[in-house]
């Protein structure tokens, strides 16, 4: 195979490649292709230059040829530093190796100016400092690709192999190259490409981009399995964590409930002593004076002990049994006070279904009983009544007893408030003016 057919071949193994990194560059986004593209077309530009004929056909001039000649390559080495820190993270990994590659960097835009002064700026050709100094910065790149080499080759990396394996392709064929310009084997386009000095050099750039496009292929892969495994171990810490926090609100809501369950059944417990108390004071009252209506007492005290163990084990009941109840309490409280006690209720049937804890009005009643005076002098007034807000009222006149005679202990009022409490409902409001007692219950839809 002659140079002359080689020439295309390589071109097209190289837009080939450029092809594939303008895809992952379009796909992916990230800096590193950009300059690996950037790197490509300025091989390619270089190389179409060297093309034979291509000098006439453009009509270059010499200076224009011998300037591309020395300064394409050079460009093509200033980017493939910033490539190699985006390829290897050369910045963080090897600082002072980064640092020698930036000087190097500024070496190569020197070497560009002198030879921009030599070729186009001084009117008088000077070869030999053209020459020598392309030979000394062939020859210093080529030092520091061995030093560069050598020191990558500890970081131990995968990606930084590929790396190497490329870069050494590189040195070797411009060494070679190098080389083969000394013995001048090359006798034109139609002798054996192997001959020609450009030969190895183009033939180290494919092995270089092969193994830098490999090297980003398994850069790509890993940084996407890194990414998997990370997705997936936050999904599992998401889920672990949901589950401890769904556990823990579990275990907070039934560790709740049994708390309330245990009150709520100490409240009842301090109730129930509590009315059977006062039920059995005011029959014993009525028993020696009173058989019969005594008796009656003792029916109506049934009934109402039966909703009271009916309600043992409930936290809630309908306004309507509630009420019910409390015409059952009140005939018990007439009974013994005739005309000293009077009730009124006014409650709207839309309320009827709503509901609040049981025994919350005979508590009230009860109360306005035990620390008021109830005579038929100075009856004792009780209005039970709902608002359109949802509220129920109790309200009774206010003629306190003696304080010598009755200590409040406030249990009834604060069984009260402590049941909304647990049950999560706004509290109820207790008013006191000069001459009304008024309790404010919400009512629970």
């Amino acid at each position: 195979m002659t140079y002359e057919f080689w020439q295309p071949m390589f071109v097209g193994m190289v837009i080939s490649i450029l092809l594939i990194n303008v895809v992952q560059w379009v796909t992916y986004r990230e800096r590193i292709y950009g300059l690996y593209t950037l790197y490509m077309l300025t091989w390619l530009t270089y190389f179409a230059i060297r093309f034979d004929g291509f000098q006439e056909a453009v009509s270059l001039s010499n200076n224009d040829w011998y300037f591309i000649r020395g300064c394409a390559p050079m460009i093509a080495y200033f980017i493939y530093f910033g490539f190699t820190d985006a390829f290897i993270g050369l910045r963080k990994r090897l600082p002072d190796l980064f640092r020698i590659f930036q000087y190097t960097q500024l070496c190569i835009a020197l070497y560009v100016i002198l030879q921009f002064t030599v070729c186009y700026l001084r009117e008088d050709w000077y070869p030999m400092v053209y020459d020598t100094a392309h030979t000394a910065i062939r020859l210093g790149m080529i030092g520091l690709a061995v030093y560069g080499i050598y020191r990558i080759l500890q970081l131990k990396d995968t990606v930084a192999r590929y790396f190497i394996i490329g870069s050494a392709c590189l040195m070797v064929g411009a060494v070679t190259s190098m080389i083969l310009t000394y013995l001048d084997t090359y006798a034109g386009p139609h002798s054996p490409f192997w001959t020609a000095p450009l030969t190895a050099i183009q033939i180290g750039i494919i092995l270089e981009l092969v193994f830098f496009s490999l090297g980003l292929g398994y850069r790509q892969r890993r940084a996407a399995i890194r990414t998997a495994v990370l997705e997936q171990k936050i999904e599992r810490q998401q889920e672990k964590h949901e589950r401890k926090q769904l556990e823990t609100e579990l275990s907070v809501q039934q560790l709740r409930q049994e708390m309330s369950e245990v009150q709520m059944r100490a409240l009842q417990s301090q109730l129930n002593p509590h009315f059977l108390f006062n039920s059995l004071n005011s029959l014993s009252s009525l028993i020696a004076d009173e058989p019969v209506k005594a008796e009656q007492f003792v029916d109506e005290m049934a009934s109402v002990y039966r909703y009271i163990l009916q309600t043992n084990d409930v936290e809630l009941t309908t306004l309507k049994r509630e009420l019910q109840f409390i015409h059952s309490y009140f005939h018990l409280l007439q009974t013994r006070y005739a005309r000293g006690i009077s009730l009124k209720i006014e409650v709207d049937d839309a309320f009827l279904t709503s509901r609040l804890p049981p025994l919350t009005l005979q508590l009230l009643v009860e109360n306005a009983v035990k620390h008021n005076i109830v005579s038929s002098e100075l009856p004792l007034k009780i209005h039970i009544f709902t608002t359109d807000s949802a509220l129920l009222t109790v309200r009774n006149n206010l003629q306190k007893k003696s304080v010598d005679r009755v200590k409040s202990t406030q249990k009834g009022l604060l069984n009260i408030l402590t049941k909304y409490k647990m049950l999560g409902h706004s509290a109820p409001v207790v008013e006191e003016t000069d001459r009304e007692f008024i309790v404010t219950l919400p009512l629970i839809p």
